[in-house]
């Protein structure tokens, strides 16, 4: 692990072929969101996003927490005013609109505004020892990184609004059999980090275009009908056929022979 001296918040690395790590690291906290740690999260990951020899990006924090949620201490004492007219949190959305795919390697405690940065990320791994939950309501607010929303769009309703209203916590298994996380990395397959830096590997050796296409298909089934998305989606299919990843992808496969991406 590398950590760059621009960075007091989290560590950076690149530790397999076209893959960015980053580790949030607060130890002290938890992990915990301050605003400082997030201003360094998204100059890193912008910055990875338009490094060439990065193909996707994971996030992690410690064995012990992801993230424990946004920072308390910096919080409690903020008035309407502030947060409204400083737009507090509203820069936590920049992830949302990365070129890039995101994985989220989760182990320990995913709560709060730990468990939004998870769901802003394209793809959630979980270790065994994973919480999530939204516990805001203790401590009389509601999630306001996009909790309610990213949450009901993917575990429906009703369990939305019983995490939200209750502030119970769920488990790592649990939130895999909800469609919250991608899959439960199971010890005898390494870490959870291992794993998340494999699927970006596998991911970051396809067309980094139709990467990008790919992930721009499927974040429109959120924003839409399904009329409207599957009009979208044919339409970004066609325009792959513009590409030289296209010629290249199926002419690999009609001599059946590895492809050679060129990224355009």
């Amino acid at each position: 692990m590398s950590t760059d001296t621009q960075y007091e918040f989290i560590l950076t690395d690149k530790p397999a072929d076209g893959v960015a790590l980053i580790t949030l690291n607060r130890p002290k906290a938890l992990n915990a969101l301050s605003s400082p740690l997030f201003k360094e999260l998204n100059a890193a990951l912008a910055r990875f996003d338009e490094d060439d020899t990065v193909g996707a990006m994971v996030i992690t924090g410690s064995e012990r927490a992801f993230a424990a949620g946004a920072d308390i201490k910096e919080m409690k004492d903020k008035t309407y005013a502030d947060v409204y007219s400083n737009k507090f949190i509203e820069n936590w959305g920049e992830i949302a609109r990365l070129r890039k795919p995101v994985i989220a390697a989760v182990s320990g405690y995913a709560l709060g505004g730990g468990c939004e940065l998870a769901l802003m990320c394209d793809i959630i791994l979980a270790s065994p020892t994973a919480t999530f939950g939204q516990p805001e309501i203790s401590i009389g607010v509601i999630p306001g990184g996009g909790g309610t929303q990213r949450l009901a769009r993917v575990i429906g309703k009703s369990r939305t609004m019983e995490l939200t209203l209750t502030g119970r916590n769920v488990s790592a298994d649990e939130a895999a059999a909800w469609g919250m996380v991608s899959r439960v990395v199971p010890p005898e397959e390494g870490t959870v980090v291992e794993a998340a830096v494999k699927l970006a590997g596998t991911i970051a050796s396809k067309s980094r275009i139709a990467v990008q296409a790919g992930k721009d298909a499927v974040n429109a089934a959120y924003e839409g009908t399904l009329a409207e998305g599957l009009v979208t989606e044919r339409r970004i299919f066609h325009g792959l056929f513009a590409t030289q990843d296209q010629k290249e992808g199926m002419a690999a496969f009609a001599e059946k022979r590895k492809p050679v991406w060129k990224h355009q």
